[in-house]
């Protein structure tokens, strides 16, 4: 019988890449079906599907840059078809890195690369870096941000090296503020945008954590959402009302299974697709 995502999400598995699981788990976690395709398989096969989800890791290793070498793939000549056509597409990590490398973000430019994902600069350190962070929804609308209150304020993990949102054209970064499309910032546990680390914990201008293009059906976030899809993901000593709902959920095993702040963004596009905007 051959393979359909029809009414299904896609999570494009290429090499290296070791969240495609756990994205795939919290994708049905809403109510969703979800589906891995392979980077060598028929990119014809996306055309049924209701959206894209790249996931985090370590694509083709990293190899020159993250996420260059599975931007010059030839499935994401359908993902820029399809993106084109309105349809969402989610880039989480190293999923977010490909989609800067291939111009989907911020698509003020097709085609060009208008931002890049650079080393993070952290205080009295660099390189690899793992910790919650929490997230301020800004901009205008986007398909995966849709169940995000203007002021809510969602505890989600990061955990990478390359994770800087910047770019030294001014004309760009005019344009995404203009267009709403700086969608996620980094905040203090109170909703404050604070560009000191550990708040902004690896530099990214207007403290970016997630970027959308300009129509909205393409995010490019770096935390991790699937990583605290589940209320047991969360950490006991999490500052906010998450870490106490943890707390007290602790020695109750169904409590433990109940949503946890990541799950929010796999629910909006639940919510894009039954038209509940």
């Amino acid at each position: 019988m051959a393979r359909s995502f029809t009414g299904k999400v896609a999570i494009i598995q290429f090499p290296g890449v070791n969240c495609e699981y756990e994205t795939a788990d919290a994708v049905r976690s809403v109510g969703l079906e979800a589906d891995l395709l392979r980077w060598n398989e028929d990119p014809v096969l996306l055309e049924d599907a209701i959206g894209m989800i790249i996931p985090g890791g370590f694509s083709y290793q990293d190899r020159i840059r993250a996420g260059v070498v599975s931007a010059k793939d030839h499935i994401m000549d359908k993902l820029s078809e399809l993106a084109g056509a309105g349809r969402p597409i989610l880039g989480i990590c190293n999923g977010a890195q490909v989609l800067v490398e291939s111009g989907f973000i911020p698509g003020i430019h097709w085609e060009r690369v208008d931002l890049a994902l650079a080393p993070n600069v952290m205080e009295d350190r660099d390189g690899y870096y793992c910790s919650w962070t929490y997230l301020l929804r800004g901009g205008t609308d986007c398909v995966w941000t849709m169940a995000v209150g203007a002021e809510e304020v969602v505890p989600v993990p990061i955990a990478h090296a390359e994770g800087r949102f910047t770019t030294d054209d001014g004309e760009v970064l005019g344009e995404m503020k203009k267009n709403g499309q700086i969608i996620l910032q980094y905040c203090t546990q109170a909703g404050q945008i604070d560009p000191a680390f550990p708040i902004n914990p690896n530099g990214s201008i207007e403290n970016m954590a997630g970027v959308c293009n300009r129509e909205g059906n393409v995010l490019a976030m770096m935390p991790h959402p699937e990583r605290a899809t589940w209320l047991r993901q969360v950490p006991e000593d999490l500052g906010g009302g998450w870490g106490t709902k943890r707390k007290k959920a602790g020695g109750d095993s169904g409590k433990m299974e109940t949503a946890g702040p990541g799950r929010i963004f796999f629910e909006s596009l639940k919510r894009w697709k039954e038209g509940d905007a």
